[in-house]
Formats: structure tokens, C-alpha cells, sequence
């Protein structure tokens, strides 16, 4: 009798959208909890008697935990259904959000966060590969638009809702509306996910070796200086309304929300144009980003310059994990979840520098200093990704 194999052909069902949707879901969850003490840092230092700075950490400590899983879960879970994977990290965001939500202590609050980071870097690192398998060929890029999609969703509602829940329910109530979604996006991945059995490939080895590709280094250079870039500005944007342009919460609450509206709007916009102009694209936006952290340097007090800045910032900003995910496919497509991986724990390792550097900077120097040093990656950033379109010319 004929031995069953993994053929990646027979694995791959026909246009499994529904759990493509629940993916969605539970990546929107994912980073609405990662997110939300940007808007609850004031209150969340208050009441467990620490710096804004130290409550900063607590995207840290999620970004650190999630770049040690991107790195290793492929090979954990190599004997193991992709189903029952994705699940356990579903599964992990609840016990996440519950520690979160009624942690005593600092120590309590950074093991939530830590859990939360295992969930992300493991979620996120198998993601475009486990489309890749639940839809056909055709469909993938509208797959990962889906994600995408609920990751700009996510950055749409996170800041503005925790801003605005908190300041009626308390930072508490706020981290505990993640629960019940998480919840849904659980039994709605597990009814509607199938069985993805593991396909029996020889070990690909160390991530790492994928930087000896040029291209690959270069991308990933660009990635780590835009996201280190970006978090060491947005992480602290709440101090920074508040005691530099002096909005009130409900202000404050309504420029998140019109950056989160923008974000989407951007996405939206820009992946119609990633087909034709993906390396322009990838340049351009972290330039323009470093602009509007100088000009919030020099316009700090000026509310409506900020608004209309910050609106800007959601519209570029929101975008660029878009352009690099569809660099990713393209460069990658040949090893796609260990290309995953090493994305994720790149995007996950800036975040986490950037969110730690940024706080440290926000209360040695003052909130200029973290915009500053925001705007030098941003521009580093361009650089990089001019060098990685120079040398795709060169090899294509």
C-alpha cells in the first residue's frame, strides 16, 4: 500500500474563508491588547505607583517575549497540527487579558504582558504561511489583506476606546473588553479552521540564515529601524497630549481615533499602489514620517498643527507594515513561515528597543528627546530600504 504523503497541494483546502476571517479577528484582538497602554499609561503608573516611562515597558516586555517564539515555535511545533497551534495562542491572549486585568502588582501586570507577547510572536510568525495553505494561489494576497485588515482595525480602536473606556471604567475594564472577543475569535477558529496536519519536511535550521541573502538583510535592516523608529514616538503620545499640547481625554481620545481612521484610509489607499510601486513606497513612508516627528518637535504646543500631524502620522504609518509584508511574499515566497519568523521577531525586537529606549529618553530628557532620536531611525529606516531597492535592480 502507497505510503500517505503531505503534498502541499492536497493539504491546501479550497478558499477556507471563514477561518481566514477568524484569523483576522483574533489578529485585530492581538494588537488592540498589545497596543492599549498607549492610552492608559497615565492611569496604569498611577495606580501602580510607577514612572510612564516604566508602564512604557509593558509593550516591551510583550515585543521580548514575542521575538524569542517567532524565533523557535516553528521548530516546537513541528509535530503538530497548525490548527491546534493557532488555537493555543487564541486561547493564551484570554489568559493574557485576565491577568492583565486584575494584576495587583507591576510583577503580575508584565506576566500578563508576557503571555500576550508569546501569543503574538507565535500567532503572527505562522500566519501568512497557514494562508497559504487554507486558500488557493489566486487568493492568498486577498487573505493577507484580510489580516492586514484587522491589524489596522485594531490600530483604529485601540488608543481611542482604552482612552475613552478607562476614563469611565478605569484602565481595568478597559484591558478586560479584549477578553470576550478573544473568546469569540477562539470558537469561531476552531469551528471553522481544518485540520492542518504538519507537512514532513526536513529541518530548515537557524532563522538567521536567511539574513545571508543581501536583499533579505536589507529588508529586515529597513524594517527594524521603522519600527524602533515609530514606537519610541508612539508609545508616548498620550504624555505627550496631555502635558505638552495640553488636550483634554475626550480630545485626546478623538485625535487617536482620527489616526486610527487615517490608518485605514492609508492602508486602504497604499496596497492598491504596493503592485507597481513597492519599494518607492517602502522609502517614502518612514521620510515622511521622520518629517512629522521633527515638526511635532518644533509645533509640540500648536493643538490643531499636532491634530493634523498625528493624522498624518496614522495614515503612513498604518500602511507600512503592509508594504513589508508584501516585500516578505515576494522575497520570501520560496520559505514562507521561516521568513514569517524572522519578520516577526525583527518587528517585535524594534518594538521592543524602540518602546524601551523611547521611555528612557521620555524621562532622562524629556519627550523631545524620544522624537528625536524617533525621527533618526525613521530616516535610517529610508536608507536602508533605498539600499535593498538598489539591490534588487542589480539581481533581478
Amino acid at each position: 500500500m502507497a505510503q500517505t504523503t503531505f503534498d502541499e497541494a492536497l493539504a491546501r483546502p479550497v478558499a477556507a474563508w471563514g477561518a481566514v476571517a477568524s484569523m483576522a479577528l483574533c489578529v485585530a484582538v492581538l494588537i488592540a491588547s498589545e497596543f492599549m497602554p498607549v492610552s492608559l499609561l497615565t492611569p496604569i503608573a498611577s495606580d501602580l505607583g510607577m514612572s510612564e516611562g516604566q508602564a512604557g515597558q509593558a509593550i516591551s516586555i510583550s515585543g521580548l517575549f514575542a521575538v524569542m517564539t517567532s524565533l523557535s515555535i516553528a521548530g516546537l511545533t513541528r509535530n503538530i497540527d497548525r490548527k491546534i497551534v493557532l488555537s493555543s495562542f487564541s486561547l493564551l491572549l484570554i489568559v493574557s487579558g485576565l491577568i492583565v486585568t486584575f494584576a495587583p502588582t507591576y510583577t503580575a501586570l508584565m506576566t500578563g504582558r508576557a503571555l500576550l507577547g508569546v501569543a503574538i510572536g507565535g500567532f503572527w510568525s505562522m500566519s501568512t504561511a497557514i494562508v497559504m495553505r487554507l486558500l488557493p494561489d489566486s487568493a492568498v494576497p486577498n487573505g493577507l489583506a484580510m489580516l492586514n485588515a484587522g491589524n489596522a482595525i485594531a490600530a483604529t480602536i485601540a488608543a481611542p476606546l482604552g482612552s475613552f473606556v478607562g476614563d469611565y471604567v478605569g484602565w481595568r475594564g478597559a484591558f478586560f473588553l479584549v477578553v470576550p472577543l478573544a473568546l469569540l475569535a477562539l470558537i469561531w477558529q476552531w469551528l471553522s479552521m481544518p485540520s492542518l496536519p504538519p507537512r514532513r519536511r526536513r529541518a530548515t535550521g537557524n532563522v538567521f540564515r536567511l539574513l545571508g541573502r543581501r536583499q533579505v538583510a536589507l529588508g529586515m535592516t529597513a524594517i527594524l529601524l521603522l519600527f524602533m523608529g515609530q514606537f519610541a514616538l508612539f508609545t508616548y503620545l498620550r504624555p505627550f497630549l496631555e502635558s505638552v499640547a495640553g488636550y483634554s481625554v475626550s480630545a485626546l481620545s478623538l485625535v487617536l481615533l482620527s489616526m486610527g481612521l487615517a490608518g485605514v484610509a492609508g492602508t486602504w489607499s497604499i496596497s492598491r499602489l504596493l503592485s507597481t510601486r513597492l519599494y518607492s513606497i517602502v522609502i517614502f513612508i518612514p521620510l515622511v514620517m521622520a518629517a512629522i516627528a521633527l515638526l511635532l518637535i518644533a509645533l509640540g504646543s500648536m493643538k490643531l498643527s499636532v491634530a493634523g500631524l498625528l493624522i498624518a502620522w496614522g495614515f503612513f504609518g498604518t500602511a507600512a507594515p503592509v508594504g513589508w509584508g508584501t516585500w516578505l511574499s515576494r522575497v520570501l515566497r520560496d520559505d514562507a513561515e521561516t521568513g514569517g519568523g524572522l519578520q516577526v521577531a525583527v518587528i517585535q525586537f524594534a518594538i521592543t528597543i524602540g518602546a524601551a529606549a523611547g521611555g528612557l529618553l521620555f524621562d532622562w530628557a524629556g519627550w523631545w528627546s524620544s522624537f528625536a532620536v524617533a525621527a533618526a531611525l525613521l530616516f535610517g529606516s529610508a536608507v536602508a530600504a533605498l539600499a535593498a531597492w538598489f539591490d534588487w535592480e542589480r539581481t533581478r
